[in-house]
């Protein structure tokens, strides 16, 4: 099967809101003992919220919600927008589902929105991840990504378990 990557259509949004949860699912998973991050960032109703706003967060022409597919199925998501520093984007929910995983669909997910958001402007993308997602981080670090502050104010008690990331495009 080939791997594409997409812009999302209206039409996907209800696989780009199966993959976000289960994004959360692996993120509560694996953060068993820290109820209190979880609840703070990914609070049912709160993300909920989030989700069905994500096309106005990542909208055109500064943002963008990717997906993945592989056949006919959406087996991936990424997306980016905006900051408030200078020609600064963020990347959020990269997430593959682990029938995908091992394809290279998560490699394609981040080139693709490196790409995009230097094609529209940026000069810099910024991520976090927590400390537990040891394969994304591995991802990042190879495709060049380095170790940064962070670039929003994050409960300090939270801080030990973030990883910060940037990368210039």
């Amino acid at each position: 099967m080939t791997l594409t990557i997409r812009s999302a259509h209206p039409a996907d949004m209800e696989d780009v809101a199966r993959l976000c949860w289960a994004y959360r699912d692996l993120l509560i998973e694996r953060s068993v003992d820290l109820p209190q991050m979880v609840e703070a960032y990914y609070a049912k109703d709160s993300y909920a919220a989030l989700i069905a706003d994500l096309p106005r967060i990542h909208a055109r022409p500064k943002g963008d919600i990717l997906v993945a597919t592989l056949g006919d199925q959406t087996v991936g998501c990424a997306m980016y927008y905006p900051l408030p520093a200078p020609a600064t984007t963020e990347i959020k929910r990269v997430y593959v589902a682990p029938s995908a995983r091992g394809t290279g669909a998560g490699r394609a997910l981040m080139q693709d929105a490196m790409s995009r958001a230097k094609s529209d402007g940026y000069g810099r993308v910024v991520l976090d991840t927590m400390s537990r997602l040891t394969e994304a981080i591995a991802l990042y670090e190879r495709l060049g990504f380095r170790p940064c502050t962070p670039y929003y104010e994050a409960d300090p008690a939270f801080i030990p378990h973030l990883r910060f990331f940037e990368h210039p495009l």
